[in-house]
């Protein structure tokens, strides 16, 4: 049939790689400038998967998605989801799993809104909009959530039950015990203090900061970062670290930087709803002029809370002890407990950290609501999961960040407003999302294939 011979074969083969070749001569600047500023690749590249999102739906949407108003919702809308992908990436990162969240997270908030709307002013006596309701009832929620998740991590560490059955039981029990509170029925109204915690609006108060408390954060935040590119630079140099150069780090502080004033400023470029502005204004004495009142909305109190929770997860992952130790396990255990870590209580307190977030979440989603409601938390342990793994989490363990998460929630929040500003149907969103899901542990398993 034709023998193939080697310099014929080797001709066809030219024009392929002389256009491979070609490509990587253009890709080379960009490539150095990328390992020069020692940004994770992965990372940028989520960046760039976000930036197509929103500006394809921007166009199609007839630019109604990139407003101020759609995005200020967006974050708000993605806060929850975040916040408990914070403590799924430990939990992911440990090699083990949590179905659980979901239910916790309906279970939790329906055990919140009884306590402030039945239990403490009938049961207790004491009546209702109590100033110590709120904080009562954050104390005892995060608290039961570290207990109901030290449980299933017990269970896990000391019991040898893999986590998907322990975690996958939870799913079902906590669910159930929605129903034995009150035969499922609605629990509303809730404490009004309690309500600004989920960005809404009750009267003339806001759930958000405003808009010079917006911007202070803002320059904190800032300031912050600086600081802390500051000292690990000193802290690299220290242990003789190779350390990035001066205009790298410069470019990196100064996107960064901006990157969140600009957050601030679509914040404060979101008004208040037109009612409340002229109630606020009626109280304040403020007169109206004839174009209307403008009153900056300012960065939400789920945003704020994502952000003190992202700070105080990551100090744990990657400052103390227990987070060096989560990162050991999923390495490789054995490994780690011949280093003498406690293995076992380090997956328990992972699976309390993470119960712990689901209370907070599910704070901001019933506070948001304004109720308790029996379907809160459907399905967003697959939302919570989903924002990990496309965040860069590996389901193999050792590999994961926090920051990687928050962005990875933004991710999959883009898409569902995206679709629903479509007017997408919500079977074609889940489809999507699973596509996504897949497509996102189809890359990372390629990319571990090719390192390793």
């Amino acid at each position: 049939m034709g023998a193939t011979v080697p310099g014929e074969a080797s001709a066809e083969g030219a024009p392929a790689r002389s256009f491979l070749t070609t490509i990587s001569s253009a890709l080379a600047p960009v490539t150095g400038v990328v390992r020069s500023l020692e940004i994770d690749t992965r990372m940028l590249g989520m960046i760039g998967a976000l930036i197509v999102i929103w500006v394809s739906f921007n166009i199609v949407s007839g630019g109604t998605f990139l407003t101020a108003r759609n995005l200020w919702n967006l974050s708000v809308q993605s806060a929850s989801i975040a916040i408990m992908a914070t403590g799924m990436v430990l939990v992911i990162v440990s090699r083990n799993i949590d179905l659980s969240v979901g239910s916790m997270l309906g279970f939790l908030g329906y055990t919140m809104a009884m306590f402030q709307a039945v239990w403490i002013p009938q049961s207790l006596g004491l009546g209702f909009e109590q100033p110590f309701t709120w904080v009562l009832t954050l104390v005892i929620g995060i608290a039961l959530g570290a207990a109901i998740g030290g449980l299933q991590g017990f269970i896990v560490a000391y019991g040898g039950v893999p986590s998907f059955i322990v975690t996958l039981g939870g799913l079902l029990v906590w669910r159930g015990l929605i129903f034995r509170y009150a035969q499922g029925q609605t629990i509303a109204p809730l404490d009004t203090t309690f309500q600004m915690l989920g960005g809404g609006t009750v009267g003339t108060r806001v759930g958000a900061l405003g808009e010079w408390p917006s911007w202070t954060l803002g320059v904190v935040m800032c300031v912050a970062i600086v600081y802390v590119m500051i000292s690990s630079r000193r802290r690299r140099r220290r242990y003789a670290f190779p350390v990035r150069a001066i205009w790298a780090e410069l470019l990196v502080g100064a996107v960064t930087c901006g990157a969140v004033l600009g957050i601030v400023l679509v914040a404060n470029s979101y008004p208040l709803p037109v009612n409340v502005a002229i109630q606020y204004a009626e109280e304040h004495g403020i007169a109206i002029p004839p174009g209307g009142l403008f009153i900056p909305t300012g960065v939400a109190f789920p945003v704020v809370i994502m952000l003190i929770v992202t700070l105080v997860v990551t100090f744990l992952a990657t400052r103390r002890r227990f987070g060096r130790y989560v990162y050991a396990i999923g390495g490789n255990p054995d490994a780690a407990a011949l280093a003498g870590i406690n293995v076992r209580r380090t997956i328990m307190l992972t699976f309390a950290l993470m119960g712990s977030l689901a209370a907070v979440s599910a704070a901001v989603q019933t506070a948001r609501l304004n109720a308790a409601v029996t379907n809160l938390g459907v399905q967003n342990e697959l939302d919570v999961i989903s924002a990990a793994v496309i965040g860069g989490t590996s389901f193999s363990g050792g590999i994961g960040t926090v920051p990687g998460a928050i962005l990875g929630a933004v991710v999959m929040q883009s898409l569902r407003s995206g679709m629903v500003l479509l007017l997408v149907d919500s079977p074609t969103q889940d489809i999507v999302v699973g596509i996504v899901l897949v497509a996102a542990v189809g890359l990372d398993a390629v990319v571990r294939r090719r390192v390793n």
